[in-house]
């Protein structure tokens, strides 16, 4: 799984703490944005966190990029419906190179699980590329790939959508995978806006 930071809002914790701000102010965004002080966006946004008022975490975003990853995660990422998302296409993409598959932990752990697992993704493959050589269509021959099949997306989420996504996907409750790329998307946004 490799995951990179693509793009952020600059100073995320400023742009947050200033629409908030703007709520109760006299002066406009652009002043406050100049003038307000670290000590400042510190208390607001200490007293937007801790009163519940999220909606001014939405004006900061972050742009990740997301490969080697299963089918089957994007699968579960897509359903945090408050984010935008590019994803590569199996419908435009023919696969004619060996596949990458994604291998869960306990399958990995023992030889012979690791085995049987990669022989029915490789029989899959080898099902879809026959389609394709035969002139099927990648938009229907795809049908045959199976959910550990990698894949790479870019994913958009506003400041909010990010502590939802973190609270749900960091718990150890969490299917492995997707608490791997919520760690180490914590990770990478964490240090921006602590």
């Amino acid at each position: 799984m490799d995951v990179r930071l693509l793009s952020h809002t600059p100073d995320p914790e400023r742009a947050v703490a200033v629409a908030a701000r703007l709520c109760y102010a006299p002066i406009g965004a652009a002043e406050l944005m100049e003038h307000m002080s670290d000590e400042a966006v510190r208390k607001v946004l200490y007293t937007i966190m801790t009163s519940g008022h999220l909606s001014a975490l939405e004006h900061a975003s972050y742009t990740f990029a997301i490969d080697g990853v299963s089918r089957a995660l994007t699968h579960q990422l897509v359903r945090h419906r408050l984010a935008s998302y590019n994803q590569q296409s199996q419908r435009y993409v023919s696969y004619t190179e060996d596949p990458a598959f994604v291998v869960p932990p306990d399958v990995n752990a023992d030889p012979a699980r690791r085995e049987a697992f990669l022989a029915a993704c490789g029989e899959a493959f080898l099902a879809y590329r026959a389609l394709i050589d035969s002139g099927v269509a990648a938009e229907d021959a795809r049908y045959l790939l199976p959910n550990a099949m990698e894949t790479k997306i870019v994913v958009t989420m506003n400041v909010r959508e990010l502590l939802h996504f973190f609270e749900l996907r960091c718990c150890k409750r969490a299917q492995w995978e997707i608490r791997e790329l919520a760690q180490r998307i914590l990770e990478l946004a964490e240090p921006t806006a602590p």
